[in-house]
């Protein structure tokens, strides 16, 4: 028995450390080529399961170690919690490990090889798409978005989103994985990584890329690190006034803060209100800042011009997270309330189970509260420009600047604050984002934070200017490009996503069919009739 359990707890080993490999492609390491073959220990040791149930825990541990690796900068906030939620998304790679014992494992002909390299991928974009919902931490370190720095990349997202740069990123781990162990799959896994290089040339080639119709002077004003304590929301907002008053003069069209960078209502407060107004008529353009204060319920301040005005009149009292657009006359009445919330963050999940946490990290002591829908701003001075605001965590998802983009969104503009986490790997991770989003719907994206990053990339994912890094106290002028037109992304969603589900669904009905031909009972053999004597 001890001879077996060894090698048992070597595999288990191994599984962890092979699952937290692919971390190393993401910022901050952004070793990008890495996720062309950082799947391979990990599949190589699930092929050689000895049971489907051995794959099953393989791959769970895996799937734990790489929620671990890819977040471990969340460890200071929610300390050992981060393990039990792990071990929860975990399991979401459960079905993939069958997949790649099934049709990987042992020695699989051409037919079988050539179907690992549809279905293993799509199983790996279940995993995905399970883990992206808003409950279980959201899209947050999908294995395309590793490729954010990468062009050929970038125009694939236009096309299918960040699905199908992860699709075709793991499609060529499994070709590699064929090539290694497989020698008789040699003609399917070269025909594999054949088909995602030429997939990907004629995309590069073929598919249009945004036009450019305009640009935008906009200025991205990062304060950096204040010291926490009760001034601290006040020496933040002085810290982004120094700032914006060193923009005037500079024919701006639009300043953007970061989140967080008003403590207080500005209905509560008109002093900042008047302030904030002040500062639009000395830079000459509108300011787009971020409020995180308790608000009382009423009716909603201001109408919400453009196509996704708000059909609430009225909102429940609590703390919001609010993008608010001020021009010289005060707020314009416009104004977007975050809706997707940071688990534990921003709210604990079912407080009356897990509201222990808050005892264990820096989870939140109080749910903030959530936005009724998106909205678009109207920019003064620039008419048919609109803005579509997003906040923080939001900008990890795709569907909801693809849905600004559709309602007539002429710039995506993310309000971020990372400083709880500014020696880590998320700010570089976050920004990242920016990207992906920009290249996916074919509008330019400001990613503006308090601490760093902060960055801005152009309409087919490109970096316009330098970022700010986390060690930047500066406001900084981008030329920002605009475009007009539509990505294949935006007409027609996540499509690669619905390809997968009818891909496996297929699978399933063919092995349900399989299964029940097996199991039909073999007829019974017929005796002949017995003889009757003759007399």
């Amino acid at each position: 028995m001890v001879a077996k359990r060894i090698p048992y707890q070597r595999r288990a080993a191994a599984a962890v450390a092979a699952g937290a490999l692919p971390c190393l492609a993401f910022p901050a390491p952004a070793l990008w080529w890495f996720a062309y073959v950082a799947l391979v220990p990990w599949m190589l040791l699930l092929r050689s399961a000895p049971t489907g149930r051995r794959a099953a825990l393989e791959g769970w541990l895996g799937g734990a170690a790489f929620i671990v690796a890819v977040h471990h900068w969340l460890l200071p906030s929610l300390h050992v919690f981060l393990l039990p939620v792990a071990a929860l998304v975990g399991l979401l790679w459960i079905p993939w490990a069958l997949l790649v014992r099934e049709f990987l494992g042992g020695t699989p002909d051409p037919g079988r090889a050539a179907a690992a390299l549809l279905l293993v991928p799509a199983g790996w974009l279940l995993s995905e798409l399970a883990r992206s919902w808003q409950g279980l931490g959201g899209p947050w370190g999908l294995l395309g978005a590793s490729q954010w720095q990468v062009p050929p990349a970038l125009r694939l997202a236009s096309v299918g989103g960040v699905w199908l740069v992860s699709l075709l990123v793991v499609a060529v781990n499994c070709a590699l994985v064929l090539l290694i162990s497989v020698p008789g799959a040699r003609v399917p896994a070269v025909a594999g990584v054949t088909g995602c290089v030429v997939l990907t040339g004629a995309v590069w080639l073929w598919v249009p890329r945004p036009e450019v119709s305009g640009a935008l002077r906009v200025a991205v004003v990062q304060p950096g690190l204040v010291a926490d304590g009760p001034n601290s929301a006040e020496q933040r907002f002085s810290a982004g006034e120094r700032l914006t008053r060193t923009l005037a003069g500079q024919r701006v069209d639009l300043v953007v803060w970061g989140e967080s960078s008003v403590g207080a209502d500005l209905a509560a407060r008109p002093d900042l209100a008047r302030r904030l107004a002040v500062l639009s008529s000395e830079v000459g353009a509108p300011l787009l800042v971020n409020v995180d204060a308790r608000r009382p319920a009423g009716p909603v301040a201001g109408p919400v011009p453009g196509p996704v005005a708000s059909a609430a009149t009225t909102s429940a009292g609590g703390i919001y997270k609010s993008s608010v657009l001020v021009g010289p006359g005060g707020p314009t009445g416009d104004r977007y309330d975050k809706m997707r919330l940071v688990p534990f963050g921003e709210y604990v999940p079912a407080r009356s189970l897990l509201g222990w946490a808050t005892s264990v990290g820096k989870a939140a002591g109080e749910d903030r509260r959530r936005g009724a829908e998106p909205v678009l701003m109207n920019l003064p001075g620039r008419p048919g420009v609109r803005i579509g605001p997003l906040v923080c965590f939001e900008s990890a998802f795709p569907d909801m600047s693809r849905r600004l983009t559709r309602d007539g969104a002429a710039l995506l503009v993310a309000q971020s604050a990372t400083s709880s986490f500014q020696h880590t790997w998320a700010p570089a991770q976050h920004a990242s984002l920016a990207a992906l989003r920009a290249a996916e719907d074919g509008r330019p994206m400001v990613h503006a934070t308090l601490t760093g990053i902060s960055a801005v990339h152009g309409p087919s994912g490109e970096r316009i200017g330098p970022a700010l890094p986390t060690s930047a106290r500066a406001a900084q002028v981008y030329e920002v490009p605009l475009s007009r037109g539509s990505t294949f992304y935006v007409r027609f969603g996540d499509w690669p996503v619905g390809a997968c589900l009818a891909l496996l669904a297929a699978y399933c009905a063919v092995e349900g069919v399989r299964s029940l031909g097996l199991r039909k009972p073999a007829p019974e053999p017929t005796t002949p009739p017995a003889r009757t004597a003759r007399g």
